[in-house]
Order: C-alpha cells, then structure tokens, then sequence
C-alpha cells in the first residue's frame, strides 16, 4: 500500500504553517518553518505534534493523515486541491469523497481546513514524497537483520569466542 512520507514534519499548537526538525536543543527543539525557511527554537513546553502521528476519526477506525494525503495526491494528479478557505460546504463534500466514513461528530471543519492546507503547503514546497509501506518495511527489516549479524560477528571477534558448532546426530 502506498503512503506519503511525513517523517519529520511537524505542527506545532499557537504557530501557523508547518515546520521541519532540525536537532534538538537543551531547552527544546530546533525546527525550520517549511514557508519561510527560518529556524528557531520551539520551546519543551510547546505542543508540538508529528504529521506521521496525526489520524482522522472514521465510523470504524482511525485513518493516518500520511494515507488521507497520498488519497488527495492521487485525486489532485499531484497538483494543488481545494484551498482551505473554500466554503464550508465545498470543504465538507470533497473531504467526505475521500474519506466517506468520517465521523462527523469528532472531525470539525477546522480539521478538514487544516488537512488541506497542510497538503497544499507540502505540495507547493515539493515536500510530498510518495513511499510503498510494504517496501519501507522490507528494507526496514533488511537493515536490521544486516544490524544483528554485523553485532554477532563483532561481539563473536571481541571475545575470541567461536560460533557454537552444531552437534551432530550420533544416534544412527
């Protein structure tokens, strides 16, 4: 299944726009706005959320926003969607064609403003990166296993031991 890659990608409660991490600092962290490009701290105390984190309430489950995207991408061809100062109405019948199941209780027109603005912003600065989970998932598992072979065989030529050798069946 495809997805659209939000690593690194954060919102953060009180500033408009969207930001990057950049490092941590001692007193928070360093994020760089994706609009402007300038850095700054944002303070341990600020609410910041990853856009990898984030999920839209349905009837039945929550849907990630990093899915939610990559179903506008395929909808908009890559291009910029529905501006988020659209109309209420506009705003509601698109969302509801991408995500018919909504619940429509717990996802309010903010979040449906947010969801499109937050697309267009990362389409305009060609931040959108299409990934297959499937594939990122592989490689994932592949590196790890690289990791605990190259830890064995350290570990294995640190102590001097030699791997154990298998006994062989004398019972013929």
């Amino acid at each position: 299944m495809k997805t659209i890659q939000l690593k690194d990608i954060l919102a953060i409660s009180g500033k408009g726009g969207l930001f990057k991490f950049i490092a941590q600092a001692r007193n928070g962290i360093v994020v760089e706005s994706i609009e402007d490009l300038k850095r700054h701290v944002a303070p341990a105390t600020a609410r910041v959320n990853s856009l990898e984190d984030i999920a839209i309430f349905t009837n039945s489950e929550e849907v990630p926003l990093a899915d939610i995207f990559f179903m506008i991408h395929e909808k908009s061809e890559g291009k910029q969607t529905l501006s988020h100062k659209s109309s209420v109405e506009e705003l509601k019948s698109q969302f509801k064609e991408l995500v018919p199941e909504y619940d429509e209780d717990r996802v309010y027109v903010s979040d449906i403003k947010k969801v499109f603005q937050w697309y267009n912003l990362l389409q305009q600065h060609d931040i959108l990166e299409v990934i297959d989970k499937e594939e990122e998932e592989e490689k994932e598992k592949e590196k790890d296993q690289k990791e605990e072979a190259t830890e064995k065989t350290e570990k294995t030529e640190k102590t001097g031991d030699k791997p154990a050798k298998k006994e062989e069946d004398t019972t013929k």
